[in-house]
């Protein structure tokens, strides 16, 4: 049986706006009971928004209009869900992407649903009526494998433990329920023939490796593979094939798709001829940096000759000094000298004379 592919954004909305077999899908993923399920007016797409809800028993009209994604397509359910203690209100979100993209887009959207007013009941809680957030359940289905996780259908599923005794907690606190939440994500990639579950058998209708053309539009699948319960999903997606509108809207997903590559190349081009542009400039800020030291080596090697020249010149000024005032000491020392004998001189003619004098 041939399929329409359901990783194109398009297929994927013409499969989730019948309101039963969304309920299946989600059921299957989250393995709770889904009483109702209602889809939110708001749906996003990219950076567009657009409001619309179908009918729920509108299966065999065409898809209404849909704003295609380059990055990630999102779906906002309201759901009442049925547990052993009773009916319980959540938000599903499912986000959808064909190719890696920056998980903190993923965490806007979910920052959105927390902190949307309107995502808000009241509840009896503390012997009062209060307001409080609803539930969420986040699923991803990613058209790109995540770094180390190679399952295609993983659980993260919140657990209340107590840390002193490390035992497991039963009961549910309002509070915690409206601040954490239980996410699912889907590998696509990791898709296998294996059929190990039922949600593995549902989940085939995504495998890739089921496409018998060159564009990926068509899955060949065997409907003796899936139980019953899962026909009424290959059924619509075989319908989807019909669909003019479906298939010109996959080519406009092909088209938009070729232009993002075409755009990724350049850019990635743009990159390549960006970072040799960086490199060149760096050599050369090097040369010039390597350049400038140089010469302000040659500069300090210049002025330290002249330290030196000026410290020769310094200390042959110290010697002349030293040997000035050495010579001027002598000459003092000869002057005195001089002096001294002129004195004696001068006393002994003053005792000739006297003894002369005295004779006479």
């Amino acid at each position: 049986m041939r399929i329409a592919n359901p990783i194109y954004d398009v297929v994927f909305k013409y499969l989730m706006d019948d309101n039963k077999i969304a309920r299946l899908i989600i059921s299957s993923i989250i393995n709770e009971e889904i009483e109702e399920l209602e889809l939110k007016p708001i749906e996003v797409a990219g950076n567009k928004q657009q409001n619309e809800k179908k009918p729920e028993n509108s299966e065999e009209q065409e898809p209404s209009p849909v704003t295609l994604s380059l990055t990630i397509y999102r779906l906002d359910f309201s759901a009442k869900i049925r547990t052993p203690q009773g009916m319980k209100t959540v938000i599903i979100e499912i986000q959808k992407t064909k190719f890696p993209t920056d998980n903190l887009r993923f965490r806007k959207y979910l920052g959105s649903q927390y902190a949307d007013n309107q995502n808000a009941h009241k509840v009896l809680t503390g012997g009062r009526l209060r307001t409080t957030g609803i539930p969420i359940i986040s699923i991803y289905f990613l058209g790109h494998k995540l770094d180390r996780v190679t399952a295609c259908a993983i659980g993260v599923k919140r657990a209340y433990v107590d840390l002193i005794t490390n035992e497991p907690i039963q009961q549910k606190e309002v509070f915690i329920e409206s601040l954490t939440h239980d996410s699912y994500i889907i590998q696509i990639p990791f898709l296998t023939p294996q059929r190990r579950n039922d949600l593995e058998i549902l989940l085939s209708v995504f495998d890739q490796s089921k496409a018998i053309d060159a564009r990926r539009h068509i899955l060949n699948i065997t409907e003796e593979e899936f139980p019953e319960k899962f026909r009424p999903i290959i059924r619509k997606l075989q319908k989807a094939i019909q669909s003019k509108q479906v298939k010109q809207k996959m080519d406009m997903e092909d088209t938009l798709i070729d232009e993002l590559t075409e755009m990724e190349l350049t850019i990635r081009k743009l990159e390549v001829e960006n970072k040799q542009s960086q490199l060149i400039i760096e050599q050369e800020r090097r040369e010039k940096e390597q350049e400038r030291q140089q010469k302000e080596q040659e500069r300090q090697q210049k002025e330290q000759e002249r330290q030196q020249k000026e410290q020769e010149r310094q200390q042959k000024e110290q010697e002349r000094r030293e040997k000035e005032q050495e010579r001027r000491e002598k000459e003092a020392a000869l002057l005195k000298e001089r002096l001294a004998q002129e004195e004696i001189e001068q006393l002994k003619q003053q005792i000739a004379q006297l003894l002369k004098d005295k004779k006479d």
